[in-house]
């Protein structure tokens, strides 16, 4: 069983803080693991286990999707916003604004839980306060 199998089957049993998970794995080159966390789930995570991390991240919007002249705007209130998430950071992947955090392969189950229940909220406060930006 792979780590991303035993990850989704572990998931799909527990109820964390209140929070149960629903897993969906994606086959390619590289397992994807797709979450969705309960009372969270509009937005969901995206989860990549490699030999030195497990690599979540969740999308919150396409860079075509900012309003004109906006972007320096966004960009500085995303820096700014960056050191006070716990758990996550801001990033681009081709041309999507994205949160992820990243965790070491040896993390423990209740913290892979703790920072997709995280991230799942930080994602959501994220998008609430960049929505100004937002076309």
């Amino acid at each position: 069983m792979t780590r991303t199998q035993e990850l989704t089957f572990q998931l799909g049993q527990i109820n964390y803080e209140g929070h149960t998970f629903n897993c969906l794995p994606i086959k390619g080159e590289q397992e994807v693991l797709q979450v969705m966390v309960s009372e969270l789930d509009a937005m969901p995570i995206f989860i990549t286990i490699t030999d030195t991390q497990i690599l979540c991240i969740t999308y919150l919007c396409k860079q075509n999707e900012i309003q004109n002249g906006k972007l320096a705007d966004l960009n500085q209130t995303m820096l700014e916003l960056n050191v006070a998430m716990p758990l996550s950071s801001f990033a681009i992947i081709e041309s999507y604004y994205v949160v992820f955090g990243a965790m070491a392969t040896s993390s423990s189950f209740d913290d892979i839980c703790k920072e997709l229940v995280t991230l799942s909220a930080n994602a959501y406060d994220a998008l609430e306060a960049i929505e100004e930006y937002l076309v």
